[in-house]
């Protein structure tokens, strides 16, 4: 046999593998249904090549150590309090100043399940039991901490903490199947994302190699109880973040790889566009004093991803290989985690950018949030909180 025979042969054998999945061990291997869709991306020469070459976010300090899991969002109350922070046992905590308490929690199940365990992702199997609160918001008139819980909703809790009690479960008919984040304005209407109405927070790495692009940005009226759908059809959308006048809100498109500005007031109400597109797969957008946007994004996108995203059908032949889902993660981002912050203009300019391009001190970052002169940085995937102090 030749030398291109035997690789004809070891390629249609691969191929019948693939095809196949006879020992189950690929990443999707758990999703019969499992459809590889395009995610459409701007052109790759449109993605922002600045980048931080002093790697600042390295000069962060890291806090509470394994004292929290995954903390997604970071909150701080009316008062200047906290930070709050959801965790991946289902609680919602508050620092003291002294220690963390506990302050509320959504799912009233809290049986041995939802102990302690050693890593975030020791929790995914019991998440929907425990609850997982993700976006964080508090009403400055009101106290009242608004919660999206990936499998039990949009829910609130008063300013005293508590059980959550749960807001809606559905919008025109569709459960939330993995709500992620939210804003409020000032008559209370709460604008929030429901990533993906196929996958679970769970299985949050088959959602984004899918391309699965049932998201959903909704409204819930406080006055009516009802739950609108204002843009569908997305691509893993996640973050939200009203502006500084409240004329329109951004809302962050992860698959994609940028922030979608959705207009509130005048003459384009009702209509979104393009803000900004970002280096990387984005997480949660949040709004400074002065009206700019902080992005965390979880990492810069590999090439090799950006034409995984292009070809679904080579995203799809890949995915089956007996490689795990964790594997693929890593190689899509370039063999290791590296948390990536952008700051940008109310017009969209890119201001700032802080990274860790190595990964040693800030390995992901879910969220940004800036308080007296101080990044604070959650991680969904890290047991801890970064803080970058601000020059």
């Amino acid at each position: 046999m030749t030398f291109r025979g035997f690789l004809g042969l070891l390629f249609l054998v691969l191929a019948v593998y693939c095809g196949l999945d006879p020992f189950k061990h690929s990443a999707i291997s758990e999703f019969p249904d499992y459809v590889s869709l395009k995610v459409e991306m701007p052109d790759w020469s449109l993605v922002p090549t600045d980048k931080d070459d002093q790697n600042l976010l390295q000069k962060s300090e890291i806090k509470f150590l394994n004292e929290i899991q995954g903390p997604e969002s970071i909150a701080f109350d009316p008062l200047g309090r906290g930070p709050y922070t959801g965790v991946a046992d289902g609680r919602i905590l508050f620092w003291n100043g002294l220690k963390w308490t506990d302050f509320a929690y959504t799912s009233n199940n809290r049986s041995e399940l939802c102990d302690l365990k050693p890593s975030p992702f020791a929790y995914l199997k019991h998440e929907h039991i425990c609850g997982r609160p993700l976006g964080l918001r508090f009403d400055k008139k009101t106290g009242d901490l608004y919660i999206a819980d990936a499998y039990l909703g949009l829910m609130k809790v008063g300013p005293e903490g508590g059980l959550a009690t749960s807001l809606t479960t559905e919008a025109e008919g569709v459960p939330l199947r993995f709500t992620n984040d939210l804003d409020i304005d000032d008559e209370g209407n709460v604008y929030f994302t429901d990533s993906s109405i196929v996958y679970q927070r769970r299985n949050f790495m088959q959602l984004v190699f899918s391309g699965d692009d049932s998201g959903r940005v909704l409204k819930y009226d406080p006055t009516t109880k009802q739950t609108t759908v204002l843009v569908r059809n997305l691509q893993f959308p996640n973050g939200v973040s009203l502006s500084k006048d409240k004329s329109f809100f951004l809302f962050v498109e992860g698959s994609v790889g940028r922030l979608r500005k959705y207009w509130l007031k005048g003459e384009k109400a009702g209509t979104s566009e393009v803000f900004a597109i970002l280096p990387g797969y984005p997480d949660n957008v949040r709004t400074n004093e002065k009206g700019e946007f902080w992005v965390a994004i979880h990492c810069r996108r590999s090439l090799y991803a950006y034409y995984l995203g292009l070809f679904p059908k080579l995203r799809t032949f890949m995915l089956k290989l007996p490689i795990s889902a964790k594997i693929h993660f890593l190689i899509q981002i370039g063999g290791r985690p590296h948390a990536v912050v952008a700051k940008y203009s109310p017009e969209g300019k890119l201001l700032q950018i802080l990274e860790d391009s190595q990964g040693k001190v800030v390995k992901a970052v879910s969220e940004v949030e800036e308080k007296d002169g101080k990044l604070w940085m959650g991680s969904v995937l890290m047991p801890f909180i970064a803080v970058y102090d601000l020059p």
